[in-house]
């Protein structure tokens, strides 16, 4: 008898957090807000794994770790490089199959946020 699966995508949204990111003068000296939302496409998944332990699926902490790590790592000037780097290294991870990513700069005006989004792999 075939196991049941599903199509399965992992989400990790409105992950806040300080970055350092940005052209303008006050931007490369400090840090600013940003919000990270961040989609994997795992594609095809039995409905239930064949255990119930940690170390058989893509584990978010590590999706989120990654994430905080990539974006505070060192100051970029641009928004497009920052978000072609986390999509890059969460393209790396095992069973990842695609990766949505939208970058968000909270402050950078005060009536609007700036953000972009991401797509790679196959959706």
């Amino acid at each position: 008898m075939k196991t049941p699966a599903g199509h399965q995508t992992l989400e990790l949204t409105g992950l806040r957090f300080d970055a350092n990111l940005g052209i303008l003068e006050h931007e490369k000296t400090d840090p600013q807000p940003i919000q990270v939302d961040a989609e994997l496409n795992l594609g095809t998944q039995p409905l239930l794994p064949s255990d119930d332990d940690i170390n058989h699926v893509l584990d978010y902490r590590k999706v989120r770790k990654i994430i905080i790590d990539e974006c505070t790592a060192e100051h970029i000037n641009l928004l497009e490089t920052l978000i072609g780097k986390v999509s890059n290294r969460l393209m790396q991870l095992p069973g990842v199959l695609g990766v949505r990513v939208k970058i968000a700069k909270l402050e950078i005006f005060e009536d609007c946020e700036v953000a972009i989004r991401m797509e790679t792999g196959q959706w």
